[in-house]
């Protein structure tokens, strides 16, 4: 997996414009000091890794399998052992292989593997009730899903059905899924291709760093609202943003926007979508939800990653008002909310809880924040260090009044920062 890992931020780099996601599991720890003078060495834990027998990690990578994990930490095919800053594409909410996670799995698919929402089974009905109980307001109904990209298309969907409109806002650099649906709210041309996208707009990003208006949310609010007046009729079906935008580089958008532009939203007769996909459940530690950072309640909530710690599961949260639009139809999913995969979610949200993940997110999160800011103030290449809890982004730069991309730089980086995350039982420092 690390190899893996290695392969993919190498082809990331290219693409990303030098900005440098750090979004580990909640439960990993953070070192207390950086020493100059010695390798850095990961912390004692109690586990051998079963002995690898297959193939090399050359191999493993053409066939796109993985090493063995355990908690915050991964092994190669040589048993070293690798912190995950990655936490699989900001998935693994409560560690690799958490015993009450994998006990619930086992557990339920000793009685039932498979059974769709269309069948009363309790393991889906007690996690529907305990996601609908993190909720704010009226986002009590759920409905589930296999991935966040399910989840935004169904969210479309939705808003779609219930406003009577066509017209989706989504933010550039943003990222919505992979589907030929969210292919059209995501704006980062890495991620698209050339096919119709229909009635989809993007908007100025409200980025703090690189955006027109800085920090002004009032200012990139009159962009969305300028927006409506000219190139809509008028009318939206809603609009969708990640409270931190991930694979943007962990933008986190200027204070107060999304209150201004909700209300912006519903005068033009749409809805209001968060994508909470990456910075749910406790990820930024000062909120359950991302989008409480900035003081709002969406009308639909879509999830995803760290909802099920590496379990296919996602869900869409909404109101009863939106939810009734659904019922002119069939909606069903095969496996969205199968019983394992709903056994699994509830064991996450009890560890979140039990293991108080949040306030772990919150405490580790801001060290690391002071750290790097730390390092900010002592060398020009670092541009931007911003997030919050552990989805925090560091951006590298070549000159930090132009703020160009460090390309180049990025690059080297990944790969020290593979052998920093590294048992320095055997490490050299010749490769610093």
């Amino acid at each position: 997996m690390a190899f893996l890992q290695r392969q993919i931020l190498k082809r990331t780099v290219k693409e990303s414009k030098a900005k440098l996601n750090i979004c580990t599991s909640f439960s990993t720890a953070a070192s207390a000091s950086a020493v100059a003078t010695t390798p850095p060495q990961l912390p004692p834990f109690d586990h051998d890794p079963k002995p690898y027998t297959g193939p090399s990690a050359d191999q493993v990578f053409q066939k796109r399998k993985q090493f063995l994990g355990k908690m915050q930490y991964l092994f190669d095919e040589n048993g070293r052992r690798y912190l995950d800053a990655f936490a699989g594409i900001v998935t693994v909410s409560c560690g690799h292989c958490h015993p009450d996670v994998l006990n619930a799995i086992f557990e339920q698919s000793k009685l039932l593997q498979h059974a769709t929402t269309i069948y009363l089974h309790h393991a889906i009905a007690d996690f529907a009730e305990a996601l609908a109980s993190k909720m704010p307001g009226n986002l009590k109904v759920v409905y589930f899903v296999n991935s966040g990209t399910e989840a935004n298309e169904l969210a479309m969907l939705m808003a779609r059905l219930y406003t009577g409109n066509l017209g989706m806002i989504a933010l550039r650099n943003a990222y919505h899924g992979g589907s030929s649906g969210t292919i059209g709210l995501t704006a980062l041309n890495t991620w698209k291709y050339p096919i119709p996208q229909g009635e989809i707009h993007h908007v100025v990003n409200p980025d703090p760093y690189h955006g027109s208006f800085g920090s002004d949310a009032a200012r990139y609010a009159q962009d969305l609202q300028d927006h409506i007046d000219f190139g809509t009729s008028g009318k939206v079906a809603g609009f969708i943003a990640e409270t931190i935008q991930g694979v943007g580089g962990a933008v986190e958008l200027a204070p107060g926007y999304l209150k201004l532009v909700y209300d912006i939203v519903r005068k033009a007769g749409g809805v209001c979508i968060a994508d909470e996909v990456q910075t749910g459940f406790g990820r930024t530690g000062s909120h359950y939800w991302g989008f409480e950072t900035q003081g709002v309640i969406p009308d639909i909530v879509t999830m995803a990653k760290g909802i099920g710690n590496g379990l296919p599961l996602g869900a869409v949260v909404t109101t009863p008002e939106i939810a009734n639009v659904m019922a002119q139809k069939i909606q069903f999913n095969t496996f969205g909310g199968n019983p394992v995969c709903s056994a699994g979610g509830l064991a996450v949200l009890r560890v979140i809880d039990k293991e108080r993940r949040q306030a772990h997110c919150a405490d580790v999160g801001s060290h690391l924040l002071g750290r790097l800011r730390t390092l900010q103030e002592r060398h020009d290449i670092i541009g931007d260090v911003r997030g919050r809890g552990l989805m925090v982004g560091m951006e590298l730069v070549t000159d930090r009044k132009e703020k160009t991309p460090a390309k180049a730089e990025t690059a080297v980086l990944f790969e020290k920062l593979r052998d920093f995350l590294v048992d320095a039982l055997d490490y050299s420092m010749s490769k610093l």
